[in-house]
């Protein structure tokens, strides 16, 4: 094992395979694979009923396009030069897959919140994938590609600076630190947004789901239809699921195992989720304890890393895409969901299982800069934290340095990707056109 003094030499090395400047350049390959060819293939095995809501709701904008877009930008990521210094990378790191969640002691904390393409990888790929997803954002509220550009560099820095800090910290520090919204509430700047966070505490803590979801049917609850984003499946029953979550119970602590068994599952199914996941198998389950109080959780379809085929797959690495899923999600989160755990489908398709919604919250995008910045501040600050508890803070920030370089570089290539994924996009658009894919509005 190198000491802390010797991975720092190691990161400042590390320069030399590419310098801080040269993550600046992006230029798409001369053999880059056509965009729409890449989304095509990744609806393999997917329900193909469900497919124009994905590829509608991709093209709502650039910035929706680069949400549904994973397998695309980890092609052209790649395809780049890196420091080969890696952690356990969140795969998909753009700013919708950060939010708020609840803490095993029902406080809400900050941090990534999606984990389906997670894998061991350059610790590269997520900064640029935030950083370009910052600068699509911004100019979808409409701010100037300067602003967008900035609020960009203001994520990377941040992102640098907090690297610096944990690099300081030992495993356990780096382990246990976390960003809980009643500290962002005591540390707001002003009294507005105090107000504003303060709102969005009880807006989560509110978001547990079962008015929303369930109906009472006699004496029972049921799941309430909402086609065409929940709606039931013909031979999908309580008793038909019965084994898959015998299974999942199996994956749960001891201790969870005893409180799960108090609960009896009553309905279940199909549930369309996000962007990127849309047709792929993801259901809500009902259950209930005896006195009819719920629990409502969500199971989703996990495939392979859109990053695996870039990367080898390392002896002893996990072969259930399920557990690898839920192992990130403990590793990369400070706190997880007490019911997270993993299970496969009577077809052999692995899964994940987590409670729905329980306090999770998405921050909304506003048209303006500070605002987009101090949001990328808090983005960064969580996958920096999940960075360094995967992988070696002090060699990062070796490499990193205490200069405004690498900021300023994946400055530029945030709004330089920014524009490959509009022209994406508008390949999308015509793709529909032409009838070439599939297309539908849910109005989501």
């Amino acid at each position: 094992m190198l000491t802390r003094a010797e991975q720092f030499e190691d990161g400042r090395d590390r320069r030399a395979l590419i310098t801080r400047s040269a993550h600046g350049k992006w230029s798409p390959a001369k053999d880059r694979p056509d965009p729409i060819d890449v989304l095509v293939a990744a609806n393999t095995g997917r329900l193909e009923e469900l497919i124009p809501i994905r590829f509608g709701r991709m093209a709502v904008s650039p910035f929706t396009f680069l949400r549904g877009s994973a397998s695309v930008m980890a092609a052209d990521l790649a395809a780049i030069p890196t420091t080969d210094l890696e952690v356990l990378t969140c795969g998909d790191a753009h700013l919708m897959n950060f939010g708020f969640f609840a803490t095993q002691d029902r406080h809400v904390a900050f941090g990534v919140n999606d984990f389906d393409e997670t894998l061991p990888g350059p610790w590269e790929w997520d900064v640029k994938r935030l950083a370009a997803s910052l600068a699509l954002a911004c100019q979808d509220e409409g701010l100037s590609d300067s602003a967008a550009e900035s609020v960009a560099v203001k994520g990377v820095r941040a992102y640098r600076k907090r690297m610096a800090d944990l690099a300081t910290m030992s495993p356990l520090e780096v382990w246990y630190d976390q960003t809980e919204l009643t500290a962002l509430i005591e540390q707001a700047p002003s009294k507005k947004a105090r107000k504003r966070r303060k709102k969005m505490r009880r807006k989560a803590h509110g978001r547990v789901g079962e008015k929303q979801f369930t109906k009472l049917v006699g004496n029972n609850l049921q799941i309430k239809d909402q086609p065409p984003r929940i709606f039931h499946q013909d031979g999908v029953t309580p008793e038909t699921v019965q084994g898959f979550f015998d299974a999942y119970r199996a994956s749960l602590p001891r201790e969870r195992q005893i409180l799960f068994d108090r609960f009896t599952i009553r309905d279940v199914a199909i549930k369309v989720v996000g962007v990127g996941s849309v047709g792929t198998r993801c259901y809500v389950a009902l259950f209930t304890d005896d006195d009819n109080n719920p629990l409502l959780l969500q199971i989703k379809e996990a495939n392979d890393s859109v990053l695996a085929r870039y990367i080898p797959r390392r002896p002893g690495a996990v072969v259930h895409n399920g557990e690898r899923v839920v192992t990130g999600q403990h590793l990369m989160q400070p706190t997880s969901d007490i019911f997270l755990g993993y299970s496969t489908g009577t077809n052999g398709r692995d899964f994940y299982i987590r409670q729905l919604r329980d306090m999770k919250l998405s921050v909304t995008l506003m048209p303006s800069k500070k605002l987009m910045a101090r949001y990328a501040k808090f983005c960064a600050i969580a996958l920096a934290r999940a960075h360094a508890n995967t992988g070696s803070a002090a060699a990062i920030t070796g490499y990193l340095g205490k200069g405004k370089k690498f900021d300023k570089a994946v400055g530029k290539f945030a709004i330089a990707y920014a524009e490959q994924a509009v022209r994406d996009h508008k390949a999308l658009l015509r793709a529909i056109d032409k009838g070439r894919v599939p297309a539908t509005s849910d109005t989501r």
